[in-house]
């Protein structure tokens, strides 16, 4: 008797992704995300498939039937990055969902599943594409709950979570709210990793492209001679050369 296979929803999104595979893509990725033993991407298993091309993929497979938090979490539990990238976009989609639906407890709900689930983002672009969407909307409307922020700074030995509390500030910042983002990175002054020193550096950037060069300023004017090179390099890209090679000189 020949079996019978049910494919739902997430494992349509997965087998999609499957097809795709790409060895030659796999190894350039395995590279740029340092996978290598050691590496902050240690043990990170790549198919080779494209952002697009993943964003594709969970854009149609949506236009055709609805995916729950289940099938999110099916996805955010595979071994490949590119599954657990489709799974965290997918979340990305019902949250907006939810918010245009005006549906607050289920806003909540997906929050508090990402927050449990943030272990499963190990590299930066399932951060980077993921919290402030989430996350960062979230606190946007609920500046009484800010406290997460901090306590995700404060996880020191969970790379991954203290990149989220600084990352999500990008939707406080797009809300001309910039005061989070300047504390958190006063926080991670001292942090040993680059990657941390490139996302604060990246959101203080935001902070000035978005109308708050006074409150950068007086950041860099307190911190620019301890703080780490990167961030700083970061934070003033868009500067006047003059004014650039100033704050480099501190």
């Amino acid at each position: 008797m020949a079996a019978i296979y049910i494919f739902t929803m997430d494992c349509i999104i997965a087998r999609k992704l499957l097809e795709l595979r790409d060895e030659a893509q796999s190894l350039q990725l395995q590279r740029f995300f340092k996978t290598a033993p050691g590496q902050y991407g240690e043990g990170d298993r790549f198919l080779g498939v494209r952002v697009p091309q993943t964003r594709s993929i969970v854009k149609h497979t949506l236009a055709s039937a609805a995916l729950s938090l289940k099938d999110t979490e099916s996805l955010l539990f595979s071994q490949w990055h590119e599954i657990r990238l489709a799974g965290f976009l997918v979340l990305v989609e019902l949250y907006s969902k939810a918010h245009r639906a005006k549906d607050h407890a289920e806003k909540r709900h997906i929050v508090e599943f990402y927050l449990d689930n943030i272990h499963r983002g190990y590299n930066w672009d399932l951060v980077d594409l993921v919290a402030p969407k989430i996350l960062g909307q979230w606190l946007v409307e609920h500046p009484e709950e800010r406290t997460i922020l901090y306590r995700l700074a404060a996880c020191d030995d969970r790379l991954w979570h203290q990149r989220v509390a600084i990352v999500s500030t990008l939707a406080l910042i797009k809300n001309k709210e910039f005061g989070d983002t300047i504390r958190i990175a006063e926080l991670y002054l001292s942090h040993p990793h680059d990657l941390i020193h490139k996302a604060s550096g990246w959101m203080l950037r935001e902070v000035g492209k978005a109308g708050g060069m006074q409150d950068l300023c007086a950041f860099l004017d307190r911190n620019a001679a301890i703080m780490p090179r990167t961030m700083l390099r970061y934070a003033i890209e868009r500067f006047e050369p003059e004014l650039r090679k100033a704050y480099m000189k501190r």
